[in-house]
């Protein structure tokens, strides 16, 4: 049954909190300050002097009437005391610490799994400049109901304040934002993922540029009522945007996207909104560096939908002896204009937030080093021995504890994790972290790739033909949907630049904001444009591209290719490889398979092109003039080579 209660009578449980206890006795004098708010508060000035900071913490204590706050400066205390009471009240578990120091296992709520797509909301002051593809509603009204929902809905529980710098702290690049939550477990979480405590704070100064981040799980404690290990609201969710104002507000959620508001919400969604008001780009992108033997480095984005792949393509061992991958950010990246011309990447986050299933030593070694120490996983399994496990990451053990803290064996028909089951874990940890991944002026992009989920059609690899091509491209990505987001699975779905869940105004004005930044410098100067499809299945339904490591076989092509090096073949959607100037040496696949890979069918590219018009229909009188001619010379030009003209 649902809710458990909490429970901390397990011998590591206790030797858990026994130590962080002990260890406390030794740290240095704490920089946070935790007070009943029916108390006076002068503690509130000597965190900051920052009027807008107070007037935002003080609205929010009147409307949420928490018990406590407690003001976050990031510190290792802090980060232990609060593991402690997640400890305590049932919501982490301690792992083995000989297996995995510092790690620990979180389950959610069965009702709490994933970003919830249908109650997210774009409240613009207009409903146009959210557009067809996000929900809207009237900003007043929407005030209104959240204020409602807020209303005593921290009663009996601490609220946290939490300042963040999404990006490295004093980059011209980054930006600070201020989370107000009433859970732990997004505390210790967003200081995992985000610059979290006293630099951000003291890099906010007494500006009041910063978002204001207002979040609850909704779940208010009433005198004397029992906690549960993961409140939420399983009914009522809501979580939403007024760009306008630079606000974001979350309800009843307490997991992933939902609730670390530094992620998809702000640094998607709302930064999206800011970049198109100052003329910089906020991408759902990996950032890596890929040197090649003779030691000459590229950096290169990548935009795919959640769980197609970024985090293993952003970490990979290179199949191809002599290169070398390294990871700047594995999600989302900013990119700005430099002074020279090019475009420059920071990535804004400071931790992995991965999909665990099918993460394994064979698919990502690399990431599996990284998430051995100080990682908080969630809804993945347990073994006996307080290790981790999941599907795809080895044989399963003969008996496990699920996700759904069940009993769970060998051969059992569900699955023993959650398949949107993920680790969070600090960046700096991961033993192929470029260089320059903190660099306060970001990583010059050479290459853009777009990408998806497709088991037919699309080949495996093309390059546009230009810029205003490339993001015709980007708008038409469709992908077969996956478990990062409540639904049907499997489903091919229209994802332009995989931001459909996270452009935070109309994705028609988006369009032309990227056609806009191919203005600003010279073709030159400008990233080249791509696109993968790692996914093609044969008639057997099996993957062709063996993928992985493999996939340096494709970067080395894109890698050249932005020197005008490999050779290509013009065809209707773009610039696709010759089968020999893909580096094959050592890879098992027949010739057919590469044919298969590479070709581009006439008749299933006309029907592609069908879909794109019906997409790119809603947008109706916002459509971008540069995507209406893309598609009429792509039909020209599959026209021209059904004649055999082309």
């Amino acid at each position: 049954p649902w809710p458990l209660p909490c429970c901390t009578d397990t011998p590591a449980m206790l030797r858990f909190v026994n130590s962080v206890s002990r260890a406390r006795c030794v740290v240095p004098r704490r920089t946070y300050f935790d007070w009943s708010v029916h108390t006076d508060q002068p503690e509130l000035n000597r965190w900051t002097k920052n009027k807008d900071v107070h007037r935002f913490i003080q609205r929010a204590i009147k409307l949420c009437k928490p018990d406590r706050l407690h003001l976050c400066d990031g510190s290792e205390e802090e980060y232990q005391t609060l593991l402690a009471g997640l400890a305590r009240a049932g919501t982490i578990i301690p792992l083995n610490q000989e297996k995995r120091p510092g790690c620990y296992l979180a389950r959610s709520d069965p009702a709490d799994v994933a970003r919830v797509e249908e109650q997210t909301f774009i409240c613009s002051d207009k409903q146009i400049d959210a557009g067809p593809m996000n929900n809207w509603d009237d900003p007043e009204k929407m005030h209104d109901k959240m204020s409602g929902l807020f209303n005593g809905c921290m009663a009996g529980r601490t609220m946290y304040v939490i300042p963040f710098s999404m990006g490295p702290i004093g980059s011209p690049l980054s930006k600070i934002g201020l989370q107000i939550t009433d859970s732990p477990y997004v505390s210790v979480s967003m200081r995992i993922m985000t610059r979290m405590g006293m630099p951000a704070l003291d890099m906010l100064g007494e500006s009041p540029e910063f978002v204001e981040c207002l979040h609850s799980v909704g779940y208010p404690l009433k005198p004397g009522q029992e906690d549960v290990p993961w409140p939420c609201n399983r009914d009522t969710k809501y979580i939403v945007h007024y760009p306008e104002t630079r606000l974001i507000e979350s309800y009843g959620s307490g997991y992933g996207g939902n609730a670390l508001l530094g992620k998809k919400c702000f640094a998607l969604r709302m930064a999206s909104c800011i970049a198109k008001d100052q003329g910089w780009l906020a991408e759902h992108m990996l950032i890596l560096g890929i040197t090649s033997p003779e030691g000459v480095k590229k950096y290169v984005a990548a935009a795919f939908p959640s769980a197609c792949g970024k985090t293993n393509l952003a970490m990979m061992n290179p199949a191809l002896p002599g290169w070398k991958i390294e990871c700047v950010g594995d999600d989302i990246a900013w990119m700005k204009f430099g002074a020279d011309g090019r475009l420059y990447a920071i990535n804004p986050e400071n931790g992995f937030f991965g999909v665990a299933p099918g993460t394994s030593m064979k698919t990502n070694p690399n990431c599996m080093q990284t998430i051995s120490r100080n990682t908080l996983f969630t809804n993945v399994a347990m073994t006996e021995d307080n290790d981790v496990w999941w599907e795809g990451m080895s044989p399963p053990p003969e008996r496990l504890t699920s996700w759904l803290r069940r009993e769970w064996f060998k051969g059992d028909a569900v699955d023993a994790a959650h398949p949107n089951s993920r680790f969070t874990v600090p960046a700096r940890q991961c033993p192929v972290m470029d260089p320059q991944w903190e660099s306060p002026e970001g990583v010059p992009i050479e290459a853009i790739i777009f990408g998806g989920r497709r088991s037919s059609t699309v080949p495996l690899v093309y390059q546009a033909f230009d810029w205003n091509h490339g993001v015709f491209i980007g708008s038409v990505v469709n992908s077969e949907t996956t478990a990062a987001a409540a639904g049907a699975r499997g489903v091919l779905r229209a994802d332009p630049f995989a931001m459909k869940p996270f452009c935070g105004y109309n994705m028609a004005d988006y369009f032309q904001h990227w056609m806009n930044i191919g203005t600003r410098s010279s073709a030159a100067k400008l990233p080249k444009m791509f696109h993968v499809n790692w996914f093609r299945k044969d008639a057997q339904g099996k993957f062709i591209w063996p993928g992985f490591s493999d996939n340096m076989r494709v970067l080395k092509w894109i890698f050249e290719r932005v020197d005008n090096k490999a050779d290509a073949v013009s065809t209707p959607i773009g610039y696709v490889p010759k089968a020999e100037s893909l580096d094959l040496s050592g890879l098992q696949i027949t010739p057919d398979a590469m044919n298969h890979l590479l070709e581009v069918p006439n008749a299933e590219w006309r029907t592609e092109l069908g879909r794109y018009r019906d997409f790119h229909s809603v947008f109706k009188d916002k459509q971008p003039m540069g995507i209406t001619d893309e598609i009429i010379k792509m039909n020209e030009r599959l026209s021209a080579s059904l004649d055999g003209s082309h």
